[in-house]
């Protein structure tokens, strides 16, 4: 029973880590910037898909990594500076176009790509186990994803507090006039933002196809993770992000072994308790 425990403990922060992937860039965008991207979940079904697709034709699990981050961050870019900028300060705008988007891009993508599920084939070093001791093995991959995650919180947060660009994209969000006053050009700051924001979904798109699997549905799952996430751990924070993934991963996987019939309604619940206690989030700040 203690060894089940601790697998799930494992599962709980492998899968909190891919959360954080995805979540990380949406925190950004909807937590930093006040944009309401709800075709996110969508930008991480294109970049599973595509590269799903470079990776068949390829046989280069790298290259199908670096196709969906690519394909995805360029979606994003797009959907920033055509729509979203210019509906600035017009939340239910930006609400209703992106979820119209977003079922636009799904049906889109069944008709391309089918009902299928798909999973990648990494490299056979990535496929390796790791032994655990008395806890049995556990896959390479799931491990190299726990520090991936953990290397991606700390050159964004790294990104957002100590470098200039950092500072711009902070002042650019409360004071856009100021900022262009000083010369640097808000919209075009915050259309890199959103294209390296939707290059993390793609490249959770194509890292989650791997640890699990990509097929339809899977944009609206990871979007209500990333919202979860973001609402759950504090607006713009990305220690928030990192504390609010690994509360769902867990309360996720934990509770499939300890109460399996209620573990998304506990996902749900925390977020009602933060909500009703503490709305800022657990973790209060920018960055």
């Amino acid at each position: 029973m203690l060894k089940l425990a601790v697998l799930s403990l494992l599962n709980g922060i492998s899968v909190a880590a891919l959360y954080f992937i995805v979540a990380s860039g949406f925190t950004v965008t909807f937590g930093l910037m006040r944009t309401i991207n709800l075709a996110y979940g969508s930008l991480f079904l294109i970049g599973g898909y595509v590269g799903y697709q470079v990776g068949d034709l390829t046989r280069n699990w790298y290259l199908a990594m670096i196709a969906g981050s690519a394909i995805a961050g360029l979606s994003g870019a797009v959907l920033q500076w055509g729509v979203l900028d210019r509906l600035r300060g017009q939340d239910m705008r930006q609400a209703l176009v992106t979820i119209g988007l977003s079922i636009v891009a799904a049906d889109v993508l069944l008709a391309v790509f089918g009902g299928l599920t798909y999973q990648f084939t990494p490299p056979d070093w990535m496929q390796a186990t790791v032994s655990l001791g008395v806890f049995g093995g556990y896959p390479a991959f799931r491990l190299l994803l726990i520090a991936l995650s953990l290397f991606i919180g700390v050159v964004i947060w790294a990104g957002l507090t100590c470098t200039r660009v950092g500072l711009a994209i902070r002042a650019g969000v409360d004071d856009r006039e100021m900022l262009s006053a000083i010369g640097v050009n808000p919209s075009r700051l915050f259309v890199i933002v959103a294209t390296c924001g939707s290059a993390l979904a793609g490249l959770a798109g194509v890292i989650g196809g791997t640890a699990l699997s990509i097929s339809p549905g899977e944009d609206s799952r990871y979007l209500l993770a990333s919202l979860v996430v973001t609402i759950v751990g504090g607006m713009g924070s990305i220690a928030g992000a990192a504390v609010g993934a690994l509360l769902v991963g867990l309360l996720e996987q934990v509770g499939l072994l300890y109460f399996p019939n209620y573990s998304i309604v506990a996902v749900y619940l925390v977020m009602v308790g933060v909500l009703a206690l503490r709305p800022q989030g657990l973790v209060r700040g920018t960055a």
